[in-house]
Order: C-alpha cells, then structure tokens, then sequence
C-alpha cells in the first residue's frame, strides 16, 4: 500500500483546532534562569522613582508603568498601575522559554505586551501545550514539542491539549477519537493522539502534519514511542536517568562565571572553562531544535549578561548549584531522546486514514467553533485597579 503523501496527513492545526498566539513579553528582564534574579529585579524596580521607574521597567506601545490592566488568571499580581506597585515580587512560576529549557517568569498581567489569558485560564497540572519548531533543512530535531508549562517560544502558536482545565474537553478535531475507536476497534485516549502526534508528525505545505493509521500494532507501536517521548519532554514525574556507567558527572569543578562552553568528542566531555561534565554522549551534544543545538542555547542564556543599568543586568554572582543539577539532567534528557529516534523509528505507513476518508466521516472540515475557546470563565477575575468582574 502507498505511503501517506503530505495531502492525506493530517494537518496538525485540524488536529488540534483551537490555537492561540504565542506570549509576548515585550521586555526581557522579567524572565530569567533563577528566581532570585527575578525579586532582585522586581525589588530595584520598586525602589526606583518617578522617571527612573519607567526606564527601568522598559515601556512599549502595549505597557508602560502607568497601563491599567486586569490579573492574571490564576495569579496573584497586583492590578494598580505599577507607577504605583509596592510589596513583593509575585511569585516567579516555571515556564518553556526555548526548547528544552525551563526557566522563571514573574507571573504579573503588567509586565506582559501579551500574556495570551486564555492559556493561562486552561494551565494546571493536567494540561499538556504543544507547539512547533522551525527545523533547518536536514535538522533531525523533534517537529513538536510539548510541555506542561506555559510556552513562551515563538513564533509558531500553542495548542493545548484539553479546552478546559482539569484534562476536560480534548482540544482535538470533533468526531476523530469516535472514527478512530471504530478504525482501530478500541477507543485511544487524547494522551494516545498526542503521543501519535509527537512519533510520527512530519513537515506538510502548511505547517505540521500528522499522518494516521488504522492499523493497531503500528498505532501502538508509534503511542508507545510518543508517549516516551512526552515523559521525557515534560520531566513533570520521576526523574529521568541514565544506566549506571554512562550518568553524567561534574568531573573537575565549575568555575564560578562560566564564559565559554566545548566539547571532546573524544573524550565524551563537556567543558565549561576548565570545568568538566562526563560521560556526555556526542547524541546529547548533536541534539537540535528548530535547528539550533539545545546545550549551547541553554548555556548562552545563562552567561549572557544584560546591558549595564538595566534590569536584566542583575543577575547571579556565580553560577548557581542548581543550574549543574539542571544542565545535567538536560544531558540525561537529550541522551534519551536520541535514543528514543533511534532505536524507535517513526511508524511506517500502514492502512492509512486519509483526509478524503476524515472528510467523508464528517471529521474535517473542522467547524469553526472547534477553533474558538472554550468557555471556562465561571469565576471572578480581579480587573484593573481591584474591580471585579463577573467572567
């Protein structure tokens, strides 16, 4: 049987039809590798006056210190004009900045050009964000990537994977796990096409595209691959590892100001400065994404320092013992990932499930309501300056 052309896989923005745009911050310094450089910053904003505030804070069209904007979705900002904030930082909460690397933000609606609410509203413990990278030609980097921290990568949009919180309401094409069920003679899970997704999606004309398949032993085989590949990317559980015998190691100290990063191959070592990390599999350090190398991105935001004056010139004195712990489980990540592509290659094309055949069963075209959000606003949400309003 033919294998799936481009036309017959489905188009990932079909597949999960309800998107929204990337965050955008419109200033840097609130978002940074540690959480103590974050109230550091927060606190030398507060203390600065007048003028001086409003330069430090880095004004655009969308924000300056004097905006009126409402909270956060489920955080606990402030909602007076920050000319006139006091107290303390807002707690810095986890997010995705670029593939693979999780580091702090300031949960607060007045810092933010664009905090996108709506992904915010749906953001728990249950919910999964995929998006996509741009890959280079003949980069073997993952297409997709999902995490359960809200994304901050642009430029491609993020699509959660349920519409509503507490895993309620699969952002998936109406109609596609009952036709699936029927194909498949068992009923996969929105987990299961996801993790389908991750194994097997492929560069189409129009972003993403998700080839399917009715055939059970490759659906399993590619969900069981998929789904490896998740517990890896959002590391929310138990800690990845490597066997004995190949963990990486701290083998000679890291300085205290890291300034530039190598690798031996040779020696399956990575240096910083005269510091030294082993064994580093050369899979690890070849690892891309939207073809850039991961460990290289990772280290430059660490040591990359900001302007004198501004905020984001604030940062560590020496290089926290957190971030080895960080870089080495991300060794440990990338090693198991290669892995994963290697020893586990996509699923071959096997009785497919084509467009005309989703087209035929009603699944696609998808409706236009599928691509709206849902509606979750049943709570009260603080507005600008404290008022309340009913959502």
């Amino acid at each position: 049987m033919p294998g799936v052309t481009h036309d017959d896989a489905m188009p990932l923005a079909d597949l999960m039809p309800w998107s929204v745009a990337p965050v955008r911050l419109g200033r840097t310094w609130p978002v940074a590798p540690d959480a103590a450089s974050l109230r550091a910053r927060w606190d030398a904003l507060l203390k600065a006056e007048g003028a001086g505030r409003e330069v430090l804070f880095e004004p655009t069209r969308s924000r300056t210190p004097y905006t009126a904007v409402g909270q956060l979705p489920g955080h606990g900002g402030g909602t007076e004009r920050l000319v006139r904030a006091a107290g303390p930082c807002p707690e810095p909460v986890r997010v995705l900045v670029a593939p693979f690397d999780e580091q702090w933000l300031i949960p607060d609606h007045r810092l933010i050009d664009a905090a996108r609410p709506e992904l915010w509203r749906v953001a728990d413990a249950g919910q999964i964000f995929v998006t996509a990278t741009a890959p280079a030609p003949g980069s073997a980097g993952p297409l997709l990537l999902a995490t359960s921290l809200i994304p901050l990568l642009r430029p491609d949009r993020v699509r959660p994977l349920y519409r509503r919180p507490g895993a309620e309401e699969p952002n998936l094409a109406p109609g596609l796990l009952d036709h699936l069920a029927v194909r498949l003679g068992d009923r996969p899970t929105a987990v299961d096409v996801l993790a389908w997704a991750l194994a097997t999606a492929r560069p189409g004309p129009h972003g993403p595209a998700v080839p399917l398949t009715a055939d059970p032993e490759r659906w399993e085989r590619g969900v069981r691959l998929g789904r490896r590949t998740l517990w890896l990317m959002r590391r929310d559980g138990e800690r990845p590892k490597l066997p004995g015998g190949r963990r990486p190691y701290v083998r000679a100290p890291l300085p205290a100001r890291p300034l530039a990063l190598r690798y031996d191959r040779d020696e399956e070592a990575l240096y910083l400065d005269e510091g030294r990390i082993a064994p580093v599999p050369p899979e690890a350090w070849d690892f891309e994404a939207g073809g850039v190398r991961v460990l290289e991105q990772w280290f430059a935001a660490r040591t990359a320092e900001g302007a004198p004056g501004t905020l984001a010139a604030l940062r560590p004195a020496a290089w926290p013992q957190t971030w080895t712990s960080e870089l080495l489980e991300l060794i440990t990540v990338l090693a198991l990932l290669a892995e994963v592509r290697r020893d586990g290659p996509e699923p071959a094309d096997a009785a497919p499930i084509t467009t005309a055949e989703l087209r035929e069963a009603g699944v696609l075209p998808v409706p236009a309501t599928a691509r709206r959000p849902a509606s979750v606003l049943d709570h009260h949400e603080e507005g600008p300056e404290g008022q309340f309003a009913l959502l």
